[in-house]
């Protein structure tokens, strides 16, 4: 498959690995260059040959091929299997999935998530993207026994799912094609037409979250707002999927679990986001 390569100015690697007005007493060429090479692939989702990197980076194809072998064997890069194409890998990702913020915000989540499905009498989880889908990172079961619910560690799809499309809604437009290029299709995944997703997306952005029925369970309504950061994208996707139980017991409606939902979501995001 040929790529189009994007083409963006760009300084050259010696102009911008260290501020003018910085110390340069302890410059590490070999590093900025490293650095260079991962931030360059970072803009080029489909990679770039050996080649291409060259002339972005101004520099000779001698030690650009040596810094290239050094990331393929620490695997921080990838080569095609024609050996004529290099990517970034996952290893960035997954390294950033073990670094403390992670932690930090399911820590922060999970009494806020306690709350919701004490009030709503619902189960929630929280998910993230993770390697072309949505990981689920925390779960909180409905106090009333009566619920659907995802296991924390499991992988739902990123193309079908509420927590996929919030995901994908509360991107950069850079990311969201990142993620659609990562993408790799689960068992039993929906599939969904071109003009269907960007509709989703679209009447996700304009209301600030999704409420549908389930694609993957019957009887499932899911309802999905983003944790958003202070770029307004969104950080993680929180998920009820609601349950209408049709016995005597009265318990809060689609309505106020929706409502108790958006609360928690607020509660959790660092910007008072999208209006709602």
């Amino acid at each position: 498959m040929t790529s189009k390569l994007v083409t963006k100015p760009r300084a050259k690697p010696t102009e911008t690995a260290v501020p003018q007005n910085a110390d340069e007493r302890y410059r590490a060429p070999a590093l900025d260059k490293g650095l260079d090479i991962l931030e360059l692939l970072a803009q080029q989702p489909q990679g770039l040959t050996r080649a291409e990197i060259v002339k972005e980076m101004d520099r000779s194809a001698s030690e650009i091929y040596r810094m290239l072998e050094r990331l393929v064997v620490r695997q921080y890069v990838t080569r095609s299997l024609s050996g004529d194409r290099y990517a970034l890998s996952l290893k960035l990702f997954a390294l950033a999935n073990r670094h403390p913020p992670l932690n930090r915000l399911i820590n922060q989540a999970l009494p806020v998530m306690d709350e919701f499905a004490r009030l709503a009498e619902q189960s929630c989880h929280l998910g993230v993207y993770d390697r072309g889908n949505v990981l689920i990172t925390a779960q909180i079961n409905s106090p009333r026994g009566w619920s659907f619910s995802l296991q924390r560690g499991a992988r739902v799809g990123l193309m079908d799912t509420a927590s996929g499309h919030v995901l994908l809604a509360f991107s950069e437009a850079a990311d969201m094609q990142r993620m659609r290029t990562e993408h790799t299709a689960l068992d039993g995944e929906v599939p969904i037409t071109e003009t269907k997703l960007q509709a989703t997306l679209d009447g996700i952005r304009k209301l600030g979250f999704l409420e549908r029925d389930s694609q993957q369970s019957f009887g499932v309504v899911d309802i999905s707002f983003p944790i958003l950061g202070p770029d307004n994208c969104a950080l993680a996707a929180l998920t009820c999927p609601y349950i209408r139980r049709i016995d005597t017991h009265i318990g809060p409606d689609l309505q106020r679990a929706r409502e108790l939902l958006s609360h928690a979501s607020d509660i959790l995001s660092l910007t008072q986001g999208v209006t709602r």
